[in-house]
């Protein structure tokens, strides 16, 4: 059988094929009978049997399972908040006031007049007077004062730092003997600088006064005769 591409013999060629193939179909069985079947028709080619197709099975989906419902979490009830009290400061203390009795005042600025003149200077009007008038009437009111202090009164400061240190003053300090300038704010301890050292008196020696003694009478009119 020729296939397409294969040139067809020459007729010299087929002459030559006869021939051999004659002398081989009389020695070769074989040949010749491949010869006969040449002539016959060709038997019909099977259909190729279909090869199955497998069909895929198929995969079942895995269904998913639900997740379980959480349980709710159940909310605390608050707890009220009880309503403060308000806390009532108590008052202070009423604070007691003693009556002075005038007569140790009255005592005092004799005394001052006495030793001193002070009533005469104060109610003196000093502006017909020359600064040098006033400053020796001065000189003699301070040392009759003076004098009277020293006889009468025991004084000492009330701080022992020299004035123009620097103190400072603790929770608790004595409000009464210390007082607060400048820039008060906030709370002790405080710290500042010493403008005034204070005085107390530690001891009063007051003269006594006769029953019928007036005190309202600070110096008694003078009459020269």
């Amino acid at each position: 059988m020729n296939t397409p591409n294969q040139p067809l013999p020459s007729f010299f060629s087929r002459i030559s094929i006869a021939i051999g193939a004659f002398f081989r179909a009389i020695s070769d069985a074989e040949y010749a009978a491949r010869l006969t079947r040449m002539d016959d028709a060709p038997a019909p080619v099977a259909a190729p049997t279909p090869v199955p197709v497998p069909v895929p099975t198929p995969v079942p989906v895995p269904v998913p399972t639900p997740l379980p419902v959480p349980t709710p979490v159940p909310v605390p009830t608050p707890v009220p908040v009880p309503t403060p009290v308000p806390v009532t400061t108590p008052p202070p203390p009423p604070v007691t006031l003693r009556v002075a009795t005038p007569d140790a005042a009255l005592q005092l600025l004799s005394l001052f007049q006495r030793e001193a003149r002070l009533i005469d200077f104060t109610q003196e009007n000093l502006s017909a007077y020359s600064d040098a008038d006033i400053g020796a009437a001065a000189r003699v009111v301070h040392e009759g004062c003076s004098k009277v202090l020293r006889e009468h009164f025991t004084i000492e400061a009330v701080r022992s730092e020299a004035e123009g240190s620097r103190v400072v003053l603790e929770q608790g300090f004595d409000a009464a003997a210390v007082r607060l300038t400048g820039n008060v704010v906030g709370q002790a301890p405080f710290r500042g600088t010493l403008s005034h050292r204070g005085w107390r008196s530690t001891d009063v020696r007051l003269p006594k006064l006769a029953e019928a003694h007036d005190a309202a009478i600070l110096a008694p009119a003078e009459v020269e005769l």
